[in-house]
């Protein structure tokens, strides 16, 4: 049952347009006892290297489909990575929080032979080590929203996990068995959506300075992205790359994740008789129960998170190559003045992971990253700047 101290994400008022992401009175301190999540693939170059970032991809998805199934009368705030997640949990819900990414580790490594590194770190220990964790809520649509973290919290969360030896106690340990997660919920049916306009173009953007000045930084960036696309949203999904095809690419890969180990024959028999059922939905354009097709692939449209933000600015747009190239000297110029680090990567494909709460409701959300890499590729270079400007001491 939900306690007082969920009661704070689920009734912060959201904001419905993302340049006011940058509004930092928006914005509201995470309460001292809740605690701030991160799980992401280690080494997961490598597996994009071998052609396997679908599978990374629904690793990061997982983590937030297992907690929010464990906590169904929580509001649990989280924000995709693509090769992991960020969420705040309150004190109440750590350890089933712990217990399911346990799971969800040793799902990844049992399964996939991945390594998915997971920590949880209070609240009141980021403060006590100089940063902070503020938190907003983006909507989407009614009843889907993103949650947006400020404050340098989440990166000092992303380092004391990385550096836990297992001393510090911020590592998620593995649990005795092997049951695993629920992932109900979590699917990735459709086909890679290919650009219409020229290039699927992945960027992570990392401002400097006070939080004050990172804000304007972060303005100026969403700003004079808009400028060179001149109207167009760049929204990567469209109606005209929305493919599904049965049986689809991803099929096998979410069966992999829902089957388990138990009955597994019989689950994948009913995800692939469902996923047909789907298809012939799609193809003819017709509802049944609470799937609607036309309204759903509208609902998706809305509802695809192609643009977020967690102590930098990940976006995924669709755009012409010559506006990709616009973009990039854009982003070099604010480089070169010392007030970002950034990584871009191009791809011609984008894919999309489901989280299908309720199809009645209108209440499921879509992740999109680039293919061969998207933005754990864009990471690689956002790295090697990183590491200048905290040499420089700008960062």
């Amino acid at each position: 049952m939900s306690d007082q101290a969920d009661a704070f994400y689920a009734d912060l008022p959201g904001f419905t347009e993302f340049p006011d992401v940058t509004d930092l009175s928006l914005y509201v301190p995470l309460p001292d006892d809740w605690s701030v999540v991160i799980a992401d693939i280690k080494g997961s170059t490598k597996a994009i290297r071998e052609g396997r970032y679908k599978e990374v991809n629904l690793m990061g998805a997982a983590c937030i489909t297992a907690v929010l199934n464990a906590l169904p009368s929580y509001s649990i705030p989280y924000v995709f990575g693509g090769d992991g997640a960020t969420l705040a949990v309150p004190a109440s819900a750590t350890e089933t929080v712990k217990r399911v990414l346990g799971a969800a580790r040793h799902l990844a490594r049992d399964q996939f032979d991945m390594d998915l590194r997971a920590g949880l770190v209070p609240a009141r220990n980021i403060r006590a080590a100089g940063a902070d964790v503020l938190i907003a809520k983006f909507e989407l649509s009614p009843g889907n929203a993103m949650a947006m973290f400020a404050g340098g919290g989440v990166q000092l969360v992303d380092g004391l996990i990385k550096a836990d030896t297992g001393e510090d106690g911020y590592e998620i340990a593995f649990p005795e068995g092997d049951e695993g997660p629920d992932l109900t919920g979590l699917s990735c049916r459709w086909e890679p959506l290919k650009s219409c306009r020229g290039t699927m173009m992945s960027m992570l953007i990392f401002a400097t300075g006070t939080n004050r000045e990172k804000a304007t930084t972060y303005g100026a960036v969403i700003d004079g992205v808009a400028d060179i696309l001149k109207g167009e949203d760049g929204r990567p999904v469209s109606a005209d790359n929305m493919v599904f095809k049965w049986p689809s690419r991803g099929i096998a890969n979410e069966s992999k994740f829902l089957a388990g180990t138990r009955g597994r024959i019989r689950k994948w028999l009913w995800l692939y008789t469902q996923s047909f059922i789907q298809f012939l939905l799609e193809t003819f354009d017709l509802p049944a129960g609470g799937y609607n097709a036309p309204i759903y692939r509208e609902e998706l449209r809305t509802n695809s998170d192609f643009r977020r933000f967690d102590d930098m600015l990940r976006m995924i747009l669709d755009c012409p190559t010559d506006k990709a190239d616009a973009i990039e000297a854009f982003f070099m110029d604010l480089h070169d003045k010392g007030r970002i680090a950034f990584g871009t990567h191009r791809s011609e494909h984008a894919l999309m992971t489901c989280l299908v709460f309720s199809l009645a409701k209108g209440e499921h959300v879509h992740f999109v990253d680039g293919s061969d890499g998207g933005f754990a590729m864009a990471a690689v270079g956002l790295k090697g700047q990183m590491k200048v400007l905290v040499e420089g001491g700008a960062a």
